[in-house]
This record gives structure tokens, sequence and C-alpha cells, in this order.
């Protein structure tokens, strides 16, 4: 939650994830700007502490830690953030990016030790090593840069990398290299991630499981290739239509998108937030928010319209992520 009173916004409510500990897994978080994610991505990282829930890391609530766990987790969590740029100091050369997580964490016993490290890490994403040590960023791409930190995160072999939109800043041309580097990564290392994006058509090629936030509550989640292809809930099935067709000459799917509507007020949080935008909206809507209703197997939805479906609870949601297990880090928030 930001601010108090009146003013107080909920950035992210009544969520609650589970990530396996024991196998990997490629989750992704999404929805339009405003709905939660980057939120979600902080709270997942330590770096903003929640008002209410709680962030197990292990087991253990992440701010209540020792310091030795806080240096393990610190090792384990790793980022990949949007702007490849704003993580680099312009004052150092990118050798400094690399250099000082090794140091710090004690993963080199000697400087051709963690030379060998750098240049092996590197080599993963893509990057030459001759051609990348030695120079400033301003002196790389973005698209050099961004690999630059992946390589970083890989360097410190972590079990979970929380990537907030990592390709929403690199030319269209690279996009395709970072999301293969990131799959490598994710089978060859048994990294889980937390895919963070707004960008549904990368979520699709890459991701096992996706989440469907909207205004900070989870619209729809489950087995990406159901949710992609066969939307179920309103806010769902708008952002899918919003993906435009590769044929030039085709109607975007406007007929399938639900037009907005302000018969039914969800300016509090009583009721269902899509309940103005939603052109199935109804007066139990605007009194009292959805539960998740379980669908299927691999997939459950918080709306109304399939209130004869069994009730999910929401600490419960990891069960229809198809490839989920129980695991050691949980985010229980509200």
């Amino acid at each position: 939650m930001y601010g108090s009173g009146q003013q107080a916004i909920v950035a992210l409510d009544q969520f609650s994830l589970t990530l396996s500990g024991d196998r990997p897994t490629f989750t992704a978080i999404a929805g339009e700007s405003g709905s939660g994610k980057t939120t979600l991505a902080r709270l997942l990282l330590g770096f903003t502490r929640p008002t209410s829930g709680e962030v197990l890391y292990r087991g253990k609530e992440l701010w209540k830690m020792s310091r030795g766990d806080w240096l393990a987790f610190r090792q384990e969590v790793q980022a990949i953030f949007q702007d490849p740029f704003e993580v680099f100091n312009p004052f150092y050369k990118v050798d400094h990016l690399l250099t000082v997580p090794i140091a710090r964490l004690r993963l080199a016993k000697s400087r051709a030790q963690a030379r060998a490290q750098i240049e092996a890490a590197l080599t993963a994403v893509g990057l030459r090593p001759e051609d990348t040590l030695g120079r400033y960023p301003h002196q790389l791409s973005g698209g050099q840069r961004q690999r630059l930190t992946v390589a970083r995160a890989l360097l410190l072999r972590p079990r979970l990398i929380i990537a907030d939109e990592p390709v929403s800043m690199v030319d269209a041309s690279l996009r395709a290299t970072i999301l293969e580097n990131l799959k490598t990564l994710h089978a060859e290392f048994g990294i889980s991630f937390v895919y963070i994006t707004h960008d549904l058509t990368t979520a699709y090629q890459i991701c096992d499981d996706i989440i469907v936030l909207y205004r900070g509550s989870v619209a729809e989640a489950g087995d990406v290739e159901l949710v992609i292809k066969q939307p179920q809930h309103p806010y769902s099935r708008l952002l899918i239509s919003s993906i435009p067709a590769p044929d030039v000459s085709e109607r975007w799917d406007d007929d399938n998108a639900p037009p907005a509507r302000t018969e039914v007020s969800s300016h509090s949080r009583r009721g269902c937030l899509f309940a103005d935008r939603c052109p199935a909206a109804m007066q139990m809507c605007s009194e009292k928010a959805p539960p998740l209703y379980r669908l299927d197997e691999q997939r459950a939805t918080a709306c109304y319209l399939f209130n004869d479906r069994p009730v999910l609870a929401r600490e419960a949601m990891g069960q229809v992520l198809a490839r989920a297990g129980r695991t050691g880090i949980t985010s229980s928030l509200d």
C-alpha cells in the first residue's frame, strides 16, 4: 500500500504465490501499467517492505532473517531490470558490475578464477569477453548492456531471477536473442524465472504459467497456453484482443474487446475492480470482490460468471500453475 487514509493506493491485494525450490519454473506476471507488477518485483527482491502480509524465503520471513540468511538470499535471488543503462555507474568500466559481486560474496579464490567465471558467464549469454570487458557502459549497445546484466545474474548461480520487463527497452532485433538467453539459463542451469511483462506475446513464447493482474488483484492464472489461447476473464480477453494480428490486411479482434461502461462503479476496493469496464458486470460485482474460481486443473479466474465452479483459496493458487511445485520462496501479500 502506498500513502495513507483516503489517498492510500493498494498496489497489490490478496496475492499469494509459492515458487518451487525443487524444480525450475518459468512464470509470467502480466497486466497493463499500474497493475502491481513492479511492486511485486520489489517485494520479492526485498526492496520494498509489505504493509501487511509476508514474503518468505526458505520458510523464513524476509525482513526478519539473519545476516547470513540475507546474504544467501541476495545470492540466490537475482534481478534483471527494464533499463539496461541505469544499473551501470557510467564512471566505471563494465568489469566493475561483474567483479564486485564475486569479491563481496567470495565466489573465487583467485583473480584467475574470477576471470574464468566472468568469461564463462559472458559466453553463456552470447557476449565475447574480449569485445566486452574493459569498456564503459556507453560504449556498448542496449542489447549488450542487457545481456551483461543477465551475465551478472548468472555469475552468482541464482535459484531465482526476477526479470522486470527485460526486453521492453531493447531493439526488436535483439529481443529474441535475450529471451533465448533466459530460456537457456532456465533449461541448462535450472534457474526459475518470474517474468514480469505487459507483452503477452513474449510471455507466451517463453513461459509455462501466467498470472494476469488487474489493479493489484489476480484476474486469471494458469497454464499459459490456456490463458492466452482461451482467455476466460473479461479483462484477459481485452488484453488478448489488443494484440495485433500478423496479417496487416486483417482487422483486430474488436468483437471480443469489452467496451467501457460506467453503470457499475468500482472506485472502492469493495467490489470487482474491473466492473466499470466489463460488459458482463452484474450488481453483485459492485458489492463484493469475486473469489478465484477453479475452472479446471490448470486454470482459475476471479469472475462471477463462473460462480458455479469451486472456489480456490488465494494461497492455493499454485495448484493451477501447470508446472509449479511447492517451495522455498513465498509471497503472501494483501
